[in-house]
């Protein structure tokens, strides 16, 4: 009885160790150096992002073209805009497309509209434009309303 339970103990012992080992993908542990927000300011009007995106709060102004969907950055979300979603936005706009926005108007054959930068843009000018862009976003509280049943 005691040997069947100390194997029973190790077994699930063995279970929850390896269950905690880290997949090798996990972005846990990430981070890009610190940003400049008036440099990511910068970088966001020099790569030519304002082509195909607004970002509340800014005095920024879209280039308006015929062929682009202006994509609205930062303002208030009901959810939390995270770090590593917005380096992931940039990096790999193709990993999730922006939420409200009709998907043809933003991607083609599955694929984000949104160019690459990664051959263009520098691991400063990501920690900055990151930077620029986390200051815009704003947490929306939800209040629910109370249930008033319909008759």
């Amino acid at each position: 009885m005691k040997l069947r339970l100390k194997s029973i103990l190790t077994a699930c012992l063995v279970l929850l160790v390896s269950g905690c080992t880290p997949d090798p993908k996990s972005g846990k542990g990430f981070t890009l150096p610190e940003g400049d927000a008036q440099r990511g300011m910068e970088t966001f009007v020099a790569l030519n992002c304002n082509v195909c995106h607004t970002v509340e709060g800014t005095s920024i102004e879209p280039i308006e073209t015929e062929h682009h969907k202006i994509v609205k950055l930062g303002g208030k979300k009901g959810y939390v805009v995270t770090y590593g979603e917005l380096v992931t936005s940039i990096i790999n706009p193709s990993h999730r497309f922006a939420i409200g926005y009709p998907l043809d108007e933003i991607s083609k054959d599955g694929e984000s509209k949104m160019r690459l930068y990664n051959d263009e843009m520098t691991v400063s000018q990501l920690a900055d434009l990151v930077t620029f862009l986390e200051q815009h976003y704003e947490l929306e509280v939800y209040h629910p309303t109370p249930y008033v049943p319909y008759y």
